[in-house]
């Protein structure tokens, strides 16, 4: 995983006018970017899958092409992440879920899928190659053997045993905010509420989910979201990530969005198909992200402060948004020239 102090230390964030070195904050606008293609997802995970992204958009790629190989690069990595490197489930179990949508509607979709190294690829032959958009569970798996993807061991990787065996000492199941941003090594609490360290103390960064959207030279949309879910959850637990309309929507008329967060409450609200249809009606990416987080708050009422949402979108105009329930969630962006991590607006600070 991503160090963000070495990052920070040994990388140049290029801005929009050319200045290196810097986080932005939510504060400073985003610029339209019109003239090329852009890649933006969520957390810090997406600075490495942005350059996975880029190499196909730089090219003059397809969009859909592009944000499956971004999250490639962050589902082949081996620790308490996506992938299935990441924290099993109760039972000890890696699962994975993960959706792609393309332009002209066109979606796949895989969940529960176990022993696989890269589900969005699976995602996407399910909707090239059937009639459907979701297969699940052993059906999914059975269908990315016969289409040649290896089945591997079914080993939890070092850093995700070490996080199970912790857990298992107490066995609670109490998700906290921000959990993609909780330190690796500290992960066996992570799942503990207020004993869950500080996120500033490590630069080792735990994502259970990346979602990614991009357009291309053409001015398509595509996006595509990939997750092992919450860690520790209980077997069969399916959450927003592989659900169309939830995790991820594109309409190439109007923009893409991806959702990261507790799924369950991404899922109440068919997030971020809402997120388009407010885009639709005329709303800024951001100002629809904040409408729909809004939205979730006022059904979770007090329980809102125990949960973290957040919606990342792309517009047809190559305007940018994001809103999260609490702070601390963060996107990538790259576009010509410009490769930064810009922390995202919240409700509740």
């Amino acid at each position: 995983m991503i160090n963000r102090r070495k990052f920070i230390a040994l990388s140049a964030f290029s801005s929009v006018v050319g200045m290196l070195g810097k986080k932005l904050s939510a504060a400073e606008p985003l610029t339209a970017f019109k003239k090329g293609p852009i890649v933006i997802s969520t957390w810090d995970a997406g600075i490495e899958a942005n350059k996975g992204a880029w190499k196909i958009l730089q090219a003059g790629g397809r969009a859909l092409d592009a944000v499956e190989a971004g999250v490639m690069v962050t589902e082949a990595s081996q620790n308490c992440c996506v992938g299935l490197g990441a924290n099993p489930d109760r039972d000890g179990f890696v699962t994975l879920d993960a959706c792609i949508m393309d332009e002209l509607f066109n979606c796949g979709s895989v969940a529960f899928l176990e022993r696989i190294k890269h589900p969005v690829s699976v995602a996407r032959r399910v909707m090239e190659k059937t009639p459907h958009v979701m297969l699940v569970g052993t059906g999914a798996q059975q269908f990315a053997i016969a289409e040649g993807f290896p089945l591997e061991e079914q080993k939890l990787s070092p850093d995700a045993q070490k996080a199970y065996d912790n857990w298992l000492k107490n066995s609670e199941y109490k998700p906290v905010i921000n959990v993609e941003n909780q330190p690796v090594r500290q992960a066996g609490k992570a799942n503990h509420g207020p004993s869950a360290p500080s996120l500033l103390e490590s630069g080792e960064w735990n994502h259970d989910t990346i979602g990614m959207v991009a357009m291309d030279a053409k001015g398509n949309l595509s996006g595509s979201c990939t997750t092992s879910g919450m860690g520790f959850k209980m077997r069969g637990r399916l959450g927003d990530s592989p659900i169309i309309g939830a995790g991820l929507f594109v309409d190439n008329e109007v923009g893409a969005c991806t959702a990261t967060g507790q799924g369950e409450d991404v899922i109440r609200v068919a997030g971020s198909h809402t997120v388009i249809e407010l885009m639709r009606q005329g709303l800024s990416p951001e100002a629809a992200c904040k409408k729909t987080i809004e939205r979730i708050v006022k059904i979770k009422k007090e329980k809102a402060k125990d949960i973290q949402v957040a919606f990342l979108a792309l517009n047809k105009k190559g305007e940018v948004g994001a809103y999260a329930i609490h702070k601390g969630f963060s996107y990538a962006l790259k576009a010509e020239g410009i490769e930064r991590l810009v922390t995202a607006k919240s409700l509740f600070n």
